[in-house]
Order: structure tokens, then sequence, then C-alpha cells
């Protein structure tokens, strides 16, 4: 919350309600500056202080959430809201975004030790984890946005609509076909080429995730589960492999969880990263997947 301009939430409501009380009188029918209903698609509700418990501190625990303070009267306010109105229906629901008039719910602001809007929030785990404050641009708004759900390992919105695939691509049925008798090695091969090809073919590149993973997990000795030491990073990967394979994902990403959590500098970006490329194996709504991200978060901040 460090740099937030000086002016206080009050000095800016006094000042904007000087304005307005020597303004002329609108007109009726005229449109007032207040964030719209959401986009389709996005996930955004309207919180006051009596559902912010449950509507923002609880959500975090299982999504991120970005808590925007804001104010009618404030000009940066309401563009900075339709900024991040545009990017959470980007989203499709993969985070929330929470508004909050500070007129209607000033004890959230002072909560937060607010001194001027707009500001907005990350939150976590119940903890704010990134924050900026004033009026941005879109595309620094949405670098923001991109660093810290790439740190949650939340996938990037779809640029676009991706062309259909053809129902049976005889590539990716000789693919399975090895995969199914055992050429795992073969397999592998095979979906590489057709992505090598096709970058954007999401199917061929998650088979080949998937594949890939197969290999290195069966090169382990199943007894690293028990023979790996705390301070052995490699072991822990290979025991987090092990038990993947094993089907027992929530242990698995704990292990490399608790290695983000108390390694240092190029050793926890490397578990963090083993992490987020676990996570690809799965279907990101996967509630084990959406605890591991929110654990994640919290070792990392």
């Amino acid at each position: 919350m460090s740099g937030a301009v000086d002016l206080s939430v009050l000095k800016e409501r006094a000042e904007a309600q000087r304005a307005r009380a020597a303004a002329p009188a609108p007109q009726p029918g005229a449109e007032q500056q207040a964030p719209g209903p959401p986009p389709e698609g996005a996930s955004i509700i309207d919180v006051t202080e009596a559902t912010f418990e449950s509507d923002v501190v609880a959500r975090s625990d299982s999504q991120l959430v970005i808590t925007l303070l804001w104010a009618g009267w404030s000009e940066p306010s309401v563009q900075l809201a339709q900024l991040l109105e545009q990017l959470a229906a980007r989203a499709a629901g993969a985070w929330t975004l929470a508004r909050v008039d500070v007129d209607v719910a000033p004890r959230i602001a002072q909560a937060f030790g607010a001194q001027s809007v707009p500001i907005a929030i990350a939150l976590a785990g119940g903890q704010p984890v990134s924050a900026f404050d004033g009026r941005q641009p879109l595309e620094q708004v949405g670098a923001w946005l991109d660093e810290v759900t790439s740190k949650m390992g939340i996938p990037a919105p779809d640029a676009g609509v991706d062309e259909p695939e053809p129902e049976d691509d005889p590539r990716m049925v000789a693919a399975e076909e090895l995969l199914n008798s055992g050429d795992f090695d073969g397999a592998l091969a095979a979906y590489e080429a057709i992505v090598a090809l096709e970058p954007t073919n999401t199917e061929a590149a998650s088979a080949a995730r998937n594949v890939k993973f197969m290999i290195r997990a069966q090169e382990h000795d199943p007894t690293i589960l028990e023979t790996a030491q705390p301070g052995d990073i490699d072991a822990q990967f290979a025991a987090a492999d092990v038990l993947l394979l094993g089907q027992r994902p929530e242990q698995a990403f704990d292990r490399i969880i608790d290695v983000v959590r108390s390694a240092d500098g190029d050793d926890k970006a490397r578990a963090r990263t083993r992490l987020l490329e676990l996570f690809e194996l799965f279907d990101p709504a996967e509630p084990f997947v959406v605890s591991a991200r929110r654990k994640l978060a919290a070792a990392l901040y």
C-alpha cells in the first residue's frame, strides 16, 4: 500500500462535494458515474461491511479476490473500475472483482489503511498479497494482474477463439495407440511433433505434458518417499512425482509447497516452477488445485 498519495479519503470527498455544489444540477435521466452490471462471464460482486468477511476474506481462501476501493465522485475510481471489469470479463471467473464503495463501507477502507481512492488490493488466503493505487492505464493494470495470477498459477485468459480440431485427427489417434501399447517415448515424440507444427494445439500439448510426467515419474524409486531429506530439493521433487503417480496430488503438492516455504533464491523459484508444471496436469478448477494455489500464495508472500 506504500506510495499512496497524501490526500485522505475525507479530503477528496470534501473537495468533490464542493465541486458538485458549484456545478449545475444534473438533468433528470442524466447518466450517473457508477460501476455497471457485471459483463457476461465475469465474477464481479459489490461488497458491504456486512458481507466483507464472507464475500472477500472467506472467498480468498479458495480464489484470488481483487478488492477495489472506489467512490462514485472520484473519476479515477470509475475509470479503474471499468478497466478491472474488462479484465474480469476476460478472466471468465478465474478471479473475482470485489467492488467496495468507500462512502457506503468506510470501515473497510479504514481496515486497509486507505488514504485515497481508487486502490486495488489482491487477496489470497485471507491476506493482501499485492496492491496499487491511483489511475493506471489498461496495460499497467493488466501487467499487475498477470504478475499476481502467474505467481498463483492461475491460467491466463484465452486471447481468442481456437479453431475447432478435426473430430478424428489421425496423428492423435496414432499417438494414443503408441501410448496404449506402452511405448511412452514414441507417444511423446508423436505428440511433440504435432505441437511443433501446431503450437496452439492444446490437446496435443496437454497429452505431451502428461506423457512426459509419466516417463519421469516411473524412473523414480518409490522408496524416495522415505529416504528424501528435507534439504534435498531434487529428492523432494522425485517424491512428489511418486505421490502424484500414485493418485495422491494433495500430498504431492504439499511436498513442493514445503520447499517453496523453506527455500530461498533460485531454489524457491525452481520449486514454484515445478509446482506450476504439475498444476498443468489437472483441470484448474479441481478443488485440490485451487487449495494448493492458495497455499502457494501464502508460501510466496
